[in-house]
């Protein structure tokens, strides 16, 4: 029986952080007035995060891609306002250069106070945002399907985003560390393959029987079905810093869906690949991002990531071209020749030091070019 085509409609979810532009450290408590404003602004589209110094927008389910830049363009405009009104700022990044863990505080709800009390120290630790891409999947088990196929191209949709190089005020030697923090939660990293719907629900059934997990939002996958929506979520990479970077990202992978959904219905499937070997793939797109390369499987080699980025382009470039996101696509090379936001918060950084500033003016430097990047960014 055959399965209708899919919607792929499409939603971005972004997870920022609040800075005091005096002394560019995180704001520990920005006060219950800026959430109140925030609300009153985008209503359900801004949300409070797991610690205080930040917050979260997701945009309406957009019919495609430039849909969802616009609406991904005012969250953000409006965000920048309440923030300017307030005297803070708003960076997209999925790191603060310099921010101690220890000194945040975990938001008033009882649902972020239970996973304190659950997962202690390790979530504590979660100085850290990302970006959520949900593309629109009604059944069920073609969800299953594509997200089995799709698990192969996340390290490069990884490296498309990466900007997270520091952590507590150090250059981790990573473009992406974020994915280094969150991976010490449990059920997180790489998804399981399931062989069908039933499968995944009767191992979500297993966690919940035994009173692991309350429900299946609580597997952290770095692609999962969503427990709310009929999407696929892609949770793997960094927050953008530049919405149109955010796009390009959202693009690919919405393009990559309905180039394996045209796949199947021509009786053919993306090669399945051992966890081990994606993984490594994962670890090389967060140590080296677009600056590196990344194992093809099928040749057997490490390829330059610009050269994957040409060959994905080709891959999807006539679902692209049907879905209105083809420039978005393609903008994929322009990102790797100028960098993602981690190469430029390197850039940054290594500058000052090089003109003979202390490591923590560099760091400031790196907050400012952060928050202005993000401003002009939209």
């Amino acid at each position: 029986m055959s399965v209708p085509r899919p919607a792929f409609t499409i939603g971005i979810e972004e997870e920022y952080l609040l800075v005091d532009p005096e002394t560019r450290d995180l704001l520990r408590d920005p006060g219950d007035k800026v959430l109140e404003d925030c609300r009153r602004a985008l209503g359900h589209q801004v949300s409070p995060e797991f610690l205080r110094a930040q917050i979260e927008v997701g945009t309406s389910v957009c019919p495609d891609v430039p849909t969802a830049g616009e609406d991904l363009r005012r969250l953000r405009s409006a965000l920048c306002e309440v923030a300017d009104r307030h005297g803070i700022a708003l960076i997209a990044a999925s790191t603060h250069p310099f921010a101690d863990w220890a000194e945040q505080q975990v938001t008033e709800a009882e649902r972020y106070l239970m996973l304190a009390r659950d997962l202690q120290v390790v979530v504590r630790r979660l100085v850290i945002c990302g970006m959520h891409v949900h593309v629109g999947v009604d059944d069920p088990e073609l969800r299953i399907d594509l997200m089995n196929q799709v698990t192969y191209f996340l390290p490069h949709l990884l490296a498309l985003s990466t900007s997270s190089p520091f952590w507590h005020g150090l250059e981790t030697g990573l473009k992406s560390y974020r994915l280094s923090v969150f991976h010490a939660l449990p059920r997180t990293g790489l998804p399981e393959h399931f062989s069908s719907w039933a499968e995944y629900e009767r191992h979500v059934a297993v966690l919940v029987d035994a009173g692991i997990i309350e429900d299946a939002t609580k597997l952290w996958w770095d692609v999962r079905p969503s427990a709310k929506y009929p999407t696929i979520e892609m949770r793997i990479s960094d927050v953008c810093t530049r919405i149109e970077d955010a796009l390009t990202v959202a693009a690919i992978f919405q393009s990559l869906l309905a180039m394996l959904f045209r796949r199947r219905l021509e009786n053919q499937r993306w090669r399945s690949y051992a966890g081990m070997l994606i993984s490594e793939n994962r670890w090389r797109a967060q140590r080296y991002g677009v600056e590196g390369s990344l194992m093809d499987y099928g040749k057997g080699r490490l390829v330059a990531y610009g050269d994957l980025v040409d060959e994905i382009i080709a891959l999807v470039r006539e679902d692209a071209l049907e879905l209105g996101c083809l420039d978005a696509v393609e903008r994929a090379r322009d990102i790797v020749a100028g960098g993602t936001s981690a190469e430029r918060q390197l850039s940054t950084y290594r500058a000052a030091i090089e003109a003979g500033r202390p490591v923590d003016d560099a760091l400031r430097d790196v907050v400012d070019e952060l928050i202005e990047d993000t401003r002009t960014g939209l």
